[in-house]
């Protein structure tokens, strides 16, 4: 989380240096989504079977690779390209962290603790993003916000390499891998993401966006056919098909599209729109980071007093009024993009709690 958002003040100096187009801009943070979000089902088929453990050490060793590699990137193009392998680390690195988070907390007590302390992080990840990379470009060139990544993936290397135990052999699936599934379900999920960057840069009275769609459809439906009619799928459908399973993903989906999007958008108006330095639109963020980081004191009263089922609601409302409100007022002062972005990190802090719980 920290390594996509952190991109999105240092956006239109990226563009300045390298004269890339907005449509580039958008691809430097869409490539790295698509592809991340693309082959994260296949390559946690691969774990599986291969080892979570193994697995994510290749995955980190690459991420390390790849962001030394921004510190010789000359045009948008070769940014874009490795922001694409960036995603393939992470689709290698995401899928385990929890099993492995569970490996190395063997007792049931450790791992109720453990989990909202990982979860925050992510969550601290996604907040502080955006302001240390303000402040690091007051300082540093763009290119060292993603280079942070190689110390950080050489003592995550190390950590897992001494503190967690290497895959056991029983602990490896022995089913063979769906080809076929993990090619339809990345196609799939690809297509998802990429139709809406479609839209925006071809318009909505084209044919190629809808063609994207049906395309995502026909994706859609041959991978849940092919995993209905498999002996081996890479995901029982019958687990989606649960009502508190697909609402909780449903909203956790949408909850963090949202904060994305509006740091996304707030990170270049500010500064493109509004002229203010990537520290001053870094301080323009502090809304979102402070209810992301403080809400949690919140959600347990929120919860007992509403109930799961409301405090959902509530939550997705919050969003949706927030990302309303920037819509409509964000043009006309900041003290509207900073309530935007309060309500928007509200929801999102209390969706994920109530969404996870539904999903688990």
């Amino acid at each position: 989380m920290l390594d996509n958002s952190i991109l999105n003040v240092a956006l239109p100096t990226i563009g300045r240096e390298l004269q890339a187009s907005a449509t580039a801009l958008q691809w430097v943070t869409g490539v790295y989504s698509v592809v991340f979000g693309g082959l994260m089902l296949a390559l946690s088929a691969v774990a599986d079977r291969f080892g979570r453990r193994n697995v994510m050490l290749l995955g980190l060793v690459l991420l390390g690779l790849t962001s030394l590699a921004t510190a010789f990137v000359t045009t948008a193009g070769q940014l874009i390209a490795v922001r694409a392998a960036m995603g393939v680390a992470a689709a290698m690195t995401t899928p385990g962290s929890l099993a492995l988070a569970f490996r190395l907390f063997a007792d049931d007590r450790l791992r109720v603790r453990a989990m909202p302390v990982i979860s925050t992080v992510g969550l601290v990840g996604l907040a502080v993003g955006p302001i240390a990379g303000g402040f690091v470009l007051a300082v540093a060139p763009w290119q060292s916000l993603l280079l942070v990544n190689v110390p950080i993936a050489a003592v995550a290397f190390a950590a897992i390499r001494i503190g967690i135990p290497a895959d056991r052999l029983d602990e490896l699936h022995r089913d063979p891998v769906d080809i076929w599934g993990a090619v339809l379900g990345t196609a799939a999920i690809a297509s998802a993401l990429i139709a809406p960057a479609l839209f925006v840069e071809a318009g909505a009275g084209t044919w190629f966006p809808w063609a994207s769609v049906a395309v995502t459809i026909a994706f859609a439906a041959a991978f849940a056919w092919r995993e209905h009619s498999f002996r081996c799928p890479l995901l029982d459908l019958r687990l989606i098909a649960s009502p508190l399973v697909s609402s909780g993903l449903a909203f956790k989906a949408s909850a963090n599209l949202a904060v994305a999007g509006l740091g996304y958008l707030v990170a270049l108006q500010l500064q493109l729109d509004w002229g203010w330095t990537p520290a001053q639109a870094a301080l323009g963020m502090l809304p979102q980071v402070i209810v992301l980081v403080a809400g949690g004191a919140l959600i347990g009263v929120l919860v007992g007093k509403l109930g799961l089922n409301r405090a959902a609601w509530l939550s997705a409302s919050a969003v949706v009024v927030g990302l309303a409100v920037y819509a409509l007022l964000g043009r006309f002062g900041y003290v509207w993009i900073a309530f935007s972005l309060a309500l928007v990190a509200a929801g999102m802090r209390v969706v994920g709690v109530v969404a996870g719980t539904n999903v688990m």
